[in-house]
């Protein structure tokens, strides 16, 4: 990869963020990637869920090493833009944060996301001063690098439980917006209520709204809330895991239904034999 073409595709993922609303599939390795890529996807998505699933390790498990060599792999699978799930970057403190986002930012992504979940039960989020120093230590990373990955704040409210998920998420999304996010996420939206609500409270800055099952709206529905994009999280995964259990389900009973409408070999080869054009 040029640094032209990683300059390209990151300066084709911004304009992405700049008007219209579009869906950004999550892949969870090269193969769904460059399938992702066939049908015409603008950009892509990394899924820590799905990737974790993928190598048989619980979502979060998979430590930074592991993460960066699988978003190499992405980024070098298909000539879209790449947005990273990092999590929480991958470290506590604001300076180890710094150096794991500048190392992500040279796998080629065009943007990346931060979160404020810790993954500790008793204190399940970040408290709000110490996100918006972590949010600032990423902005001052990707700034330092050159400043054209777009950096997504995540709120994590929903995920894990908090008595009061949507103002609380209001509040860190517009901190996370003064602190140099240029995107903004609140997983776990369920209501036009809660989306439109988000959309107010950081605009003019773009939301990604988080669509990991079937939904009461449309794509078009979100547009016209002003959602700029959508992705699925490991909705995919699960979905192709639902397909594979099935197949593998009937052939434990004696049964080879499950195989009908698999995708024929050749279609799988010649989509798998043609070189990526980045």
């Amino acid at each position: 990869m040029s640094a032209s073409s990683i300059a390209e595709r990151r300066a084709a993922f911004r304009r992405l963020h700049e008007r219209g609303c579009f869906v950004i599939p999550n892949a969870w390795d090269p193969g769904s990637a460059r399938g992702l890529q066939q049908l015409g996807f603008a950009a892509l998505a990394s899924t820590s869920a799905g990737y974790a699933f993928s190598r048989a390790r619980a979502d979060g498990v998979p430590g930074v090493e592991e993460v960066l060599a699988h978003l190499r792999d992405l980024v070098a699978a298909t000539p879209l833009p790449v947005n990273a799930d990092f999590e929480d970057g991958h470290a506590r403190d604001p300076g180890t944060l710094a150096a794991n986002v500048r190392r992500c930012v040279d796998t080629g992504v065009a943007g990346l996301s931060i979160e404020d979940s810790t993954g500790d039960a008793a204190q399940p989020l970040y408290p709000l001063e110490e996100a918006v120093a972590r949010m600032r230590a990423a902005r001052a990373a990707i700034d330092a690098a050159g400043g054209d990955v777009l950096l997504v704040g995540r709120a994590e409210c929903f995920l894990v439980g908090h008595p009061d998920p949507l103002n609380e998420s209001l509040r860190r999304l517009r901190a996370y917006a003064e602190a140099g996010a240029d995107c903004l996420f609140a997983p776990g939206l369920r209501t036009e209520e809660q989306i439109a609500a988000v959309v107010a409270a950081v605009a003019p800055k773009p939301v990604n709204v988080l669509v990991g099952g079937p939904a009461p709206f449309d794509l078009a529905r979100l547009a016209e809330l002003g959602v700029r994009r959508v992705s699925v999280g490991g909705g995919l995964y699960r979905a192709a895991w639902a397909g594979f259990m099935h197949a593998a389900r009937g052939l434990a009973e004696g049964r080879f239904d499950g195989l009908a409408g698999a995708t024929p070999h050749g279609e799988l080869d010649a989509l798998f034999r043609a070189a990526p054009r980045g």
